[in-house]
């Protein structure tokens, strides 16, 4: 299989638009690009005969098929910040070894692309639904703050059921809690220090101006939800800090760094089958009088964030710190042997095999759904459960350097939209 001139040009188009989240501007909330972004995709869409909507200018959809019942797919156009550590133009769709490299070809540009293009199938093929509709909703500001398909919630028809492919297969019945936490202070030595560009990625680079001398470190990229997929650059900065001799034990936000454990400090040592809390220090800033870090924490299902936050306060207070909280969302768990979370299940074991790396002994290890640390739109829509789209067994693409998917699975992905829209 090979993907066809249309496809191609519409993945190069849309993945040419560096639609990271910025500056609000009338008519663009989150900014400029990302609502370019829609705005392609709907225009694109509208002239391939779906109808089409924009809501709030947060989110838009593209539809078809007749009937009461509707059936949603639920994406996003935004992404998030390049990071360091590419080989290619991160906004250029680059083939290389049989795969397509791209910020967002897997998060979630292309996932949306791909439904997009399994639609499109359908509606060349005369197989337009008769008795539902297929509605193709996209948010613009998932990777900041979901408030785009939250407005949609308010504003819209609610999907009988609905599908995010914006995670893992097979199907996730539960996603931890997420908090994003700042811990602020005074820096009254002078330390000028930066790193990080967004709070769920692991940090590939930091600096610092320490007693006139220019220190920096390179760390390795990763999603905040799997920090240990990723070399932290903040944590290894303090480390170079202390290499060069420098006592650090005068600027409290380094030794903060320092000490830093997510379960210590926060006290959560809970294990349930969502797993174990992680914590990732994702964006440090000091300017020499004001200081500020931002964690990451991914929560198991089954604690409390009020007990994390107040945990987390008591211990940045004998730093001589404060904390804000940015986002707090709970984690979200549905039933593991529901109709749905099963119905799911069998489309992916029926296509498993066909992924690149596939090995006999998978059938029986990645069979069932599965819970992870990453928050999806599954928490802000109701009836809505993530599907796919990386394997089990294939390394996490989501927010690294040179992020990218073989073209075989990404074709993949086109039939799985398919034979979901199609069993509805």
């Amino acid at each position: 299989m090979s993907l066809t001139d249309y496809q191609k040009e519409f993945l190069t188009n849309l993945l040419s638009i560096p639609s990271v989240g910025g500056t609000p501007e009338e008519g663009a909330p989150y900014g400029k690009e990302p609502r370019k972004a829609l705005s392609f995709f709907l225009e694109e869409a509208a002239r391939h005969g779906f109808r089409t909507g924009v809501t709030g200018d947060r989110a838009g959809w593209i539809e078809f098929g007749e009937g009461e019942k509707l059936i949603g797919i639920i994406c996003h156009l935004d992404v998030v910040p390049i990071g360091d550590g590419w080989e290619t133009d991160p906004f250029t769709l680059t083939f290389k070894d049989n795969a397509m490299y791209a910020r967002g070809i897997v998060d979630d540009k292309g996932p949306a692309a791909a439904s997009y293009f399994a639609m499109k199938e359908l509606l060349e093929e005369g197989k337009t639904p008769t008795n539902f509709r297929v509605r193709l909703i996209m948010g613009t500001d998932e990777e900041r703050t979901c408030s785009c398909v939250e407005y949609y919630a308010e504003h819209e028809e609610i999907p009988t059921f609905a599908i995010t492919p914006d995670a893992e297969f097979p199907a996730i019945y539960c996603e931890k809690g997420i908090l994003h936490i700042k811990v602020v202070g005074k820096n009254n030595n002078g330390l000028c220090a930066e790193g990080g560009s967004a709070v769920n990625m692991v940090p590939a680079k930091a600096k610092c101006v320490i007693n006139e001398t220019e220190i920096s470190a390179k760390g390795k990229p990763a999603h905040g939800s799997r920090p240990e997929l990723g070399i932290n650059a903040i944590s290894l900065l303090v480390n170079e800090i202390e290499s060069r001799g420098i006592d650090i034990s005068e600027y409290p936000i380094l030794r903060f760094i320092k000490d830093f454990d997510g379960i210590a400090f926060t006290g959560c040592d809970t294990v349930d089958e969502s797993g174990a809390l992680s914590a990732n220090i994702g964006i440090l800033k000091a300017d020499g009088d004001d200081c500020a870090l931002t964690l990451d924490f991914r929560v198991p299902y089954s604690v409390k964030l009020k007990n994390v936050i107040d945990n987390l306060t008591k211990k940045a207070s004998e730093y001589g710190f404060t904390t804000e909280v940015i986002n707090a969302m709970d984690a979200l768990y549905m039933d593991k042997d529901s109709s749905s979370i099963q119905g799911l299940t069998k489309i992916w074991n029926r296509h498993m095999d066909k992924f690149t790396g596939f090995k006999e002994e998978y059938r029986e290890q990645f069979n069932e759904a599965m819970a992870i640390g990453g928050g999806t739109y599954a928490r802000h829509i109701p009836n809505t459960v993530a599907f796919g789209v990386q394997t089990p067994w294939q390394e996490d693409q989501c927010h690294q350097a040179n992020e990218h998917i073989a073209v075989d699975d990404f074709l993949q992905w086109v039939e799985i939209i398919k034979e979901f829209i199609e069993g509805c």
